[in-house]
């Protein structure tokens, strides 16, 4: 013989008089347990993916002020064609806004993660810099560098020290 589970509102009532069909039909859904094991897999799943995905964005935050960087350069060249010198392309003492560029990144479009500053200009030469903005996601991704000669360097651990062996090249390793 084997027994069987039954809700008591489907055995046999003896008090009230009244017989409950024991022939019960399934209603669809999930039991607890179901819903706590999926849970608990999207929860570990959110954990793994979090970090990635905002490891992401700051290496294309990263990315856009590479660019802007690039192209604050370009016009630093067409300053110093038509003035054969690279002063005066930004206004008042050193490190400045460009006065002939966009003074943040992304360029086109908000929020801005980046403020793009000219830190040295003279007549032949210039050192441009996108410095993370203090509040943002970026603040602690450290400073990226250019020069006129293309010399690439990001401040990786931040510590404002661009001369580290490990600072000389915008890729994720050197």
């Amino acid at each position: 013989m084997r027994l069987r589970w039954e809700p008591l509102c489907h055995r046999e009532n003896k008090n009230m008089g009244v017989k409950q069909s024991k022939n019960r039909e399934r209603i669809g859904g999930f039991t607890l347990i179901e819903v706590l094991i999926t849970l608990a897999i999207v929860a570990i799943l959110a954990a793994i993916a979090l970090p990635s995905y905002q490891g992401t964005l700051q290496k294309n935050r990263r990315n856009d002020a590479k660019a802007a960087l690039m192209g604050l350069s370009q016009a630093m060249e067409r300053f110093f064609t038509q003035n054969n010198t690279y002063v005066g392309a930004a206004t008042g003492t050193l490190p400045q806004p460009p006065d002939i560029f966009p003074t943040q990144s992304p360029i086109d479009s908000d929020p801005k993660f980046y403020n793009l500053r000219i830190t040295a200009a003279g007549g032949n030469t210039y050192t441009l810099q996108a410095i993370p903005i203090s509040g943002t996601d970026q603040a602690d991704n450290g400073r990226l560098q250019l020069n006129h000669l293309g010399q690439r360097v990001w401040d990786r651990d931040n510590d404002d020290n661009l001369t580290e062996a490990t600072d000389l090249c915008w890729d994720d390793q050197c």
